[in-house]
Formats: structure tokens, C-alpha cells, sequence
């Protein structure tokens, strides 16, 4: 299959800037680019008429890329804390999502998009979490997040402890779906 190569009008993500001479597949050419105005079949004309724009886009690319860079170097080791409401088993009731961090980082002060920060899938329990901030593929950050419970949680250290081993023996039978604790004192 044969490539097209085109004339950038506009930045395009993962493919180039404004003035580049890129080589794109037929469909992605015809399909997207085209109709959005983005690109244009290159010629020497076209080339010369963009320069001046493709100087000021690297010099804004320039200008994000050393504010990403002051910003990571910020948020290393940064350490974030959540609240959530949850049940007595630390299963959050409402998930933490990658907008929910990135809201919370801009409403310290970071300049953080959504999609800088990678947590694959919605945090749904109360623990600690590192948390990568990928501005670009080199340049990336950690910080430290705490889900904590907005209210006192409920848990004795033993039943905590046997639930973290996975060993379920402990746990009191149940007569159907009526329960009395061993401390209650029914024959009285």
C-alpha cells in the first residue's frame, strides 16, 4: 500500500506540525485530514506561505515543553490525598478517575491535563496509590495518592487482619439473614 504525503496546515497529534511534509496512508489522507482542512498536497508555494506560522508554533511548542518540564519537576514525589465516602470494607461507593486527580491537582496550582495522568483503570478502594504523569514519553513524574475514607472507619485490627490474609474461617456463621452477636445477651 502506497503513502500520501501531504502538506500540515495545522498540528496534528503523533504526526507532526504546522509546515511538515508528512507521509500518511491514502484512507487517513482522503478520510480525516483533508476534509478537516488540516492538510493540503505540498508544494514549494504553500511551503514558504507557512513558515512564518511553523516558527511561531515551535516557539510555543518550546515554551509548553520547558512549563511541562518545571511542572514535573514539581510533581515528583508530590503526595495527593482524596476523600471518599466508603463502606466498612474500604470499597469506595463512587470511583477515583483520572479527571477526579487531574481536577484535584489542578486545584493545587499544577497545570495537568486529564490525559497526563495514567491510572488504566478507576480506583476503587481506599489505599495508596502511585500514580504516573506522562507529559510526553520522556518526560514523566510520580506522585503519591491517598484515597481515604471521610468518616471514622468501623474495623477491629482482627477482622482487618484476617480479611487481608484472605482467611474467612474466623468470620461468625449466620443463620440465614438474621445475625446475633456472641456479646449480646439473649437470655436475659
Amino acid at each position: 500500500m502506497r503513502n500520501v504525503e501531504l502538506l500540515l496546515l495545522d498540528n496534528v497529534d503523533n504526526l507532526g506540525i504546522v509546515g511538515d511534509v508528512v507521509k500518511v496512508r491514502p484512507g487517513y489522507a482522503r478520510n480525516y485530514l483533508l476534509p478537516h482542512g488540516l492538510a493540503d498536497v505540498p508544494s514549494d508555494e504553500k511551503i514558504a506561505q507557512l513558515a512564518e506560522r511553523r516558527k511561531e508554533v515551535e516557539a510555543e511548542l518550546k515554551r509548553i515543553a520547558e512549563a511541562q518540564s518545571a511542572a514535573a519537576s514539581k510533581l515528583e514525589g508530590h503526595e495527593l490525598t482524596l476523600e471518599r465516602s466508603a463502606n466498612d470494607q474500604g470499597v469506595l461507593f463512587g470511583g477515583v478517575s483520572q479527571h477526579d486527580i487531574a481536577q484535584a491537582l489542578r486545584a493545587e496550582g499544577f497545570d495537568i491535563d486529564d490525559r497526563h495522568v495514567r491510572i488504566g483503570m478507576v480506583i476503587k478502594r481506599l489505599d495508596t496509590y502511585d500514580i504516573p504523569i506522562v507529559f510526553t514519553k520522556e518526560l514523566k513524574a510520580d506522585i503519591k495518592l491517598w484515597v481515604v475514607s471521610d468518616r471514622p472507619m468501623d474495623l477491629d485490627e482482627e477482622a482487618e487482619a484476617a480479611r487481608a490474609s484472605g482467611d474467612q474461617a474466623d468470620e461468625k456463621p449466620r443463620d440465614r439473614d438474621f445475625y446475633v452477636p456472641e456479646e449480646a445477651n439473649i437470655d436475659a
